[in-house]
């Protein structure tokens, strides 16, 4: 029962690995076609490619862990942490999301 939870953990991982490459290209914006927008919308912008790119970074350093020999502790403690601040930091950026909604639906009442 836990090689399917890992290996449906594994698949997720995956899957998600895939769909901020997606979120990262949607939210590319060349030059030629930047109009100006609003700072709102631009923050809003960065914030959703932060949560995208920690988010890659957590599936790369976890990817990284299945590949890696278990003895090699000094990698395998630097994936770890590497994992476990890109994971918080995608979740604060998450967080972030609505908190700067509601400050600038604040700033204009």
């Amino acid at each position: 029962m836990d090689s399917v939870n890992l290996v449906c953990h594994d698949f997720f991982v995956l899957l998600s690995f895939i769909a901020c490459i997606t979120g990262l290209l949607l939210l590319w914006e060349r030059k030629q076609e930047r109009n100006k927008a609003e700072e709102a919308e631009e923050t809003e912008k960065i914030l959703f490619r932060m949560s995208f790119s920690y988010w890659l970074v957590y599936c790369v350093a976890f990817a990284i862990q299945k590949i890696v020999l278990p003895d090699w502790e000094t990698i395998m403690m630097t994936l770890k942490i590497t994992a476990a601040l890109s994971y918080f930091l995608t979740f604060s950026c998450i967080i972030s999301l609505p908190l700067h909604k509601l400050a600038v639906r604040q700033v204009e009442d």
